[in-house]
């Protein structure tokens, strides 16, 4: 009699680990999910910013025709990016382009003085600064719920339940090199 009770607090035990386990799990698989729709958010705000900024920019470089057509491509591709990495790519050619028509902008005087220009400018700076915020968020998330896929005894779990390792959020290689300054 004895035994048998304590066979059944061991299954009983076994099972409320395997129980807490998976709920572990769950809850940060949801929150990598939850994390990147935070970048998501922050991306669309970006992109709804990016046909006012250039409108503004058009009305002064009315020759910067190829500039223009970069953002909206480059705009196109992350509103149509669906997974992390294509996001990454997407996001990488806006940022790239985003940099071309700033740099347009600094030739022009007057508009670097519009009112709307610098408003516009003030925004899309706050919004990247939101997604750099948010992309470090994602990937600490992301990290935990890794962490818990691939360690003892939750790998287990994790396996035998298919989860699967979420992808890290990562800068590309011509963003991490260290820029030349010349005086």
């Amino acid at each position: 009699m004895i035994i048998e009770i304590i066979i059944g607090i061991i299954i009983l035990i076994i099972l409320v680990g395997i129980v807490v386990l998976y709920n572990s799990l769950v809850q940060l698989r949801n929150r990598v999910k939850n994390a990147w729709s935070q970048i998501d958010v922050q991306l669309k705000r970006r992109t709804d910013l990016i046909p006012n900024l250039v409108e503004t920019v058009k009305g002064y470089a009315k020759h910067e025709k190829t500039t223009f057509e970069e953002v909206t491509a480059a705009r196109s591709n992350l509103m149509n990016a669906k997974t992390v990495a294509e996001n990454q790519v997407a996001n990488n050619q806006l940022t790239g382009a985003l940099k071309t028509l700033f740099a347009v902008a600094e030739n022009y005087p007057e508009l670097k003085a519009n009112e709307n220009f610098k408003d516009l400018q003030a925004q899309l700076s706050q919004t990247e600064d939101k997604i750099a915020y948010s992309r470090q968020f994602y990937n600490d998330t992301v990290l935990m719920y890794n962490n818990k896929c691939q360690m003892f005894p939750s790998n287990i779990l994790a396996s035998a339940f298919n989860f699967k390792e979420a992808e890290f959020f990562e800068v590309a290689e011509s963003e991490t090199a260290t820029p030349k300054v010349e005086f």
